[in-house]
């Protein structure tokens, strides 16, 4: 799996670590408190001493397990409590029969540290400290009980384990799954830029070189027009100079002049002198006023029309308008790929909307529209 993949995993292993420690936490108290409880009068010292040394070394493993990395506190920690069952005759515990607050602590201990080790990490410790436990109350001479509940410190670590396993498995099928969300979304995500790329692409060529030999192969422009040379040129300019070239923002206004010298039309600009806009916003309400104007000199039958420019960096309306024959939009069809990509998609693209108001014989208005998005 890739670290990306290891989400699940990573947090999982945090969970157990940190779970060990606030079990072994949680139990200190009531263990203590059942150690002295359970005392004689004359062995409360040497338990409280025990006890002592047992608080000090769990708080302490408690914090390396939320802070450190490595497996030697958990060979301390069962050392820690091997020394503990073999000073059993010390603190009374064979005449007071005052060892089950140590088993607890051996109990806790082997389950726990399955939650944060390896498997033979794991039933090694489970092992020396359940089993040395075992064997060191027994030369002790600890009643048979005794020594028969202490036996159920490994059983209960490999109980422990095995749910502790499941829960891992568990969380490595949600890294692969995950992981497999992460491909497909990534995937989705090329293919879509591919898409977009494909259909500005299209847009342009559409917008370009392919108006202008329709222009002049319907006859709508005689083939010796002296524009046509110079025209010819933008398109192949336009169409080699791809797209944004590294820039981030670029100035709309001087965008749509741009647009308007490639369009053989007389273009009345209200505009103010710059607006900055991020570059693919600007290119896209440049280019699709571009193909409105386009689209008003094949045919809407007039040499004039008007591009009036309003706003700011955060909302802007570009209007464009002519007086010539005009159509009915909803009759449009809607394989007309000029207004459904070079128009309408241009600015769904880039985040805004186009809206077309015409008649027959009221003349045309384009309005493209764009907001900011708030961030």
């Amino acid at each position: 799996m890739t670290n990306v993949a290891q989400e699940a995993a990573r947090l999982l292993a945090r969970f157990g670590r940190r779970s060990a420690a606030v079990v072994r936490l949680a139990t200190l108290p009531p263990i203590c408190g059942i150690a002295l409880f359970r005392a004689h009068d004359e062995h409360v010292v040497p338990v409280a001493v025990a006890v002592t040394a047992a608080a000090v070394w769990t708080t302490g493993y408690a914090w390396w397990l939320s802070r450190g990395r490595g497996h030697l506190p958990v060979a301390l920690d069962s050392a820690v409590l091997l020394g503990l069952a073999g000073s059993v005759p010390w603190f009374g515990g064979v005449e007071d029969g005052n060892t089950g607050w140590l088993r607890l602590l051996v109990v806790f201990m082997c389950v726990t540290c399955q939650w944060h080790t390896p498997v033979l990490a794991g039933a090694t410790a489970a092992l020396a400290a359940g089993g040395g436990t075992v064997v060191a109350v027994g030369l002790a001479g600890v009643d048979a009980d005794t020594v028969y509940g202490l036996l159920w410190a490994p059983a209960a670590a490999g109980l422990s384990r095995a749910v502790w396993m499941l829960v891992w498995r568990a969380a490595e099928q949600a890294d692969l799954a995950a992981a497999e969300a992460a491909r497909a979304r990534t995937a989705s995500l090329v293919a879509a830029a591919v898409r977009a790329e494909e259909r500005e692409f299209a847009s342009a060529l559409h917008d370009t070189a392919a108006t202008t030999l329709l222009m002049v192969g319907i006859g709508q422009v005689p083939a010796d027009a002296g524009w046509l040379p110079a025209q010819a040129g933008r398109d192949l300019a336009r169409l080699a100079s791809g797209q944004a070239g590294g820039r981030s923002h670029a100035d709309l206004v001087e965008l749509l002049r741009a647009r308007l010298d490639a369009v053989p039309l007389s273009v009345e600009l209200d505009a103010p002198p710059s607006l900055r806009l991020p570059y693919g916003v600007a290119a896209a309400i440049a280019d699709a006023a571009g193909e409105s104007l386009t689209n008003a000199r094949k045919h809407a039958g007039v040499d004039r029309a008007g591009v009036r420019l309003r706003g700011d960096e955060h909302a802007l309306r570009v209007d464009v308008t002519d007086r010539g024959r005009g159509f009915a939009p909803d009759a449009v069809p809607a394989t007309r790929y000029g207004l459904r990509e070079s128009v309408h998609g241009r600015m769904e693209r880039a985040g805004g909307t186009a809206t077309i108001t015409s008649a027959p014989g009221a003349g045309t208005l384009v309005r493209l529209e764009w907001r900011a998005r708030a961030d």
